[in-house]
């Protein structure tokens, strides 16, 4: 089909230029005379929308300065009526012409083409939900499971597992793993880096935020002496902590 007026598709609506279809009918009413005679039988935001667009001061000069002209965008049924009204052969013309646009738009190709649009549209919409979504889901796992605390190595396991498979330690980047993620938290001052007893122990800073605890345990040693064994463990509020650090 010849284009005999530019036909653009707004929410899923065909929509003409108002100007445009002035200039087709050759009317030769003003512009805007032309507009308060018409749009009275018509409703603005369901039959027409207000629109604003640009043209040359100069058309001689197209790159020159632009200056802004009001136009209204109207829907095929409401550009349909308007035809008729006209009374004239070009009023006509122009009427079929939209007459076969519009059936060609509800033709069940075209039908069948937009359903697929819009079914695409909703999967992607659903995709960038389910990533927006994702680390709440991540955090709302972490609250189900953070009910005891578990030792930092399963910890560095299920961050790895959840995304973050790197670190950076030293000013490098380094695979999340145990014992990279030992030398991270002592790094960033969430573990006693200083070798000694206290070595691997929770900081006072991270034991202010109740990250960590210290489990003991005694073991009997051959000569019969016992021993005290201390090992550092992740709560349940310091699992959500750093999962959210690290994947939220």
């Amino acid at each position: 089909m010849n284009e005999l007026i530019k036909v653009e598709i707004k929410n899923d609506t065909q929509v003409v230029s108002a100007r445009e279809l002035h200039k087709k009918l050759e009317v030769k009413t003003r512009f805007s005379q032309w507009v308060t005679q018409n749009f009275k039988h018509f409703r603005e935001g369901i039959d027409f929308e207000g629109v604003v667009t640009t043209t040359p001061f100069n058309p001689n000069y197209p790159e020159g300065r632009q200056q802004e002209i009001q136009d209204y965008a109207l829907t095929i049924e409401t550009a349909k009526h308007i035809a008729m009204m006209s009374g004239t052969n070009k009023g006509y013309e122009v009427r079929d012409y939209f007459i076969r646009v519009e059936q060609a738009w509800n033709s069940p190709e075209m039908v069948m083409k937009r359903a697929l649009e819009i079914a695409n549209k909703k999967v992607e919409q659903l995709k960038i939900e389910n990533q927006a979504m994702k680390p709440k889901a991540l955090f709302a796992d972490s609250v189900a499971t953070a009910t005891t605390s578990i030792l930092i190595g399963e910890l560095a396991k299920i961050i790895k597992q959840n995304g973050a498979d790197k670190l950076s330690v030293g000013g490098k980047t380094i695979a999340m793993g145990p014992n990279n993620f030992f030398k991270w938290l002592r790094e960033n001052s969430y573990l006693i880096s200083r070798k000694g007893t206290d070595y691997n122990m929770p900081t006072q800073k991270a034991m202010k935020l109740e990250l960590f605890e210290v489990k003991e345990s005694t073991r009997t040693l051959p000569d019969g002496h016992t021993a005290i064994n201390k090992t550092t463990k992740v709560t349940g509020k310091g699992q959500i902590y750093f999962v959210n650090k690290f994947v939220g």
